[in-house]
């Protein structure tokens, strides 16, 4: 048994609820904190989540406290969010929260509170090792693969994941359920949140469009398709299937690859027009709004200054996808400081690698030089885009995240 405090981040939701109730039974004394975000009160149902959370507390016999992070929200998530957009990227902001927002404000709360660790209902592992009589929290993905969140914990330090606990960690999603039955917890049937808070419950896309409607002037724009027979793709086909031996050239040949195409107006011809390409991210099928092709079309690049919409015809156009992509040192957060020790001048590190948190591991070589990393796809990803994070992996083990700029 533990005589410990820890604190709790309850969301409403299940999972966190249970977290709570298993580090209650297991001794610890249980704290329950929630973070009321009200940065675009139209869409937020902070209120609903809190009082679920609140009767949770009180049914386990737990102190339960609010606390409000509206405008650090807003400052350090919304604008950053907006901002991206305005900037033609596609951030992830529940990356950034978790790091910059959700553990760091809990563990800001632990000290007040005098807590000696904190806690979520993230579906992830923690394990302890010793390498060269220095403590290191590693993280692994949860035993159930298909509620797995430790992508969305890329970005987390060694002090963040050493006051962490994840109790859900080897659980699955209806062993979860079935705990919260018995122990008749209010929400033990809530539907899963979806989505960003200041966003609210509501389609992701239609709220993005209407906070960028007010800090947006529309303007007609052209959409161009096009051509699949580009030049740039056969070249770049070619020294892709030369990268298959270690030689003196392969940095050569990927920092060639990992050029982002500069594509023209003379690329292709013009099939419509846009309202605005901020409103676009690459691989888009929807809203694009032309019909009468022989497939779909999807958005491939986007020119912010000359206010063009790039697409290509059918799911396979060359154009929507990247096998190597280069990563500034600035832009790789390491989960501890030995993973970069891997890293080899002369040979690739294979790792498996996830571009979306809901993607199959896809097998990738770290090419490591003194300005950062050239990441190989051994198989090429589709719609790469800009402000996402490519998160790393050795076997099971999360092992740190890229920010793609």
């Amino acid at each position: 048994m533990h005589s410990n405090r820890v604190i709790v981040g309850l969301s409403g939701g299940v999972d966190s609820s249970v977290a709570a109730l298993i580090l209650k039974k297991k001794g610890y004394e249980v704290i329950g904190i929630y973070l009321k975000n009200n940065s675009n009160n139209s869409f937020c149902d902070w209120e609903e989540e809190s009082i679920s959370a609140l009767m949770v507390s009180q049914q386990l016999g737990i102190p339960f406290y609010i606390f409000d992070i509206t405008n650090y929200y807003k400052q350090i998530i919304f604008d950053y969010t907006i901002n991206e957009y305005l900037g033609g990227k596609t951030p992830n902001p529940d990356v950034l929260c978790n790091n910059k927002i959700k553990f760091n404000m809990f563990l800001n709360k632990s000290v007040i509170l005098k807590a000696d660790y904190i806690a979520t209902g993230h579906y992830v592992r923690k394990k302890t090792t010793y390498i060269a009589g220095k403590t290191i929290y590693k993280l692994f993905t949860a035993l159930d693969n298909k509620k797995d969140q430790s992508y969305f914990l890329c970005n987390l330090n060694q002090n963040q994941i050493k006051k962490s606990l994840f109790p859900l960690g080897k659980l699955n999603k209806e062993k979860v359920r079935k705990i919260a039955e018995s122990a008749k917890l209010i929400n033990a049937k809530r539907k899963d949140s979806q989505g960003i808070c200041f966003l609210g419950k509501i389609n992701l896309a239609t709220n993005l469009s209407t906070v960028l409607n007010k800090r947006i002037n529309k303007k007609l724009g052209q959409i161009i398709i096009l051509n699949p027979k580009l030049k740039i793709y056969k070249t770049r086909d070619k020294i892709l299937a030369g990268l298959s031996t270690i030689e003196k050239s392969t940095i050569e040949k990927l920092e060639i690859l990992s050029q982002k195409i500069k594509y023209r107006p003379k690329s292709g011809q013009i099939i419509g027009y846009h309202k605005g390409v901020y409103y676009f991210t690459k691989g888009q099928r929807k809203g694009i709004k032309i019909g009468g092709l022989s497939k779909p079309i999807f958005v491939i690049d986007k020119d912010l200054t000359k206010n063009i919409l790039y697409v290509g015809l059918g799911n396979n156009h060359p154009g929507l996808f990247n096998s190597v992509i280069f990563i500034k040192k600035e832009n790789i957060n390491w989960i501890s400081k030995t993973y970069n020790n891997l890293l080899d001048k002369k040979n690739p590190f294979q790792v498996k690698a996830k571009i979306r948190s809901r993607q199959m591991f896809q097998l990738a070589s770290l090419y490591n030089i003194k300005q950062g990393i050239y990441i190989y796809f051994h198989s090429p990803q589709r719609a790469l885009t800009e402000g996402q994070y490519i998160v790393l992996y050795f076997r099971n083990e999360l092992i740190g995240s890229c920010l793609y700029s």
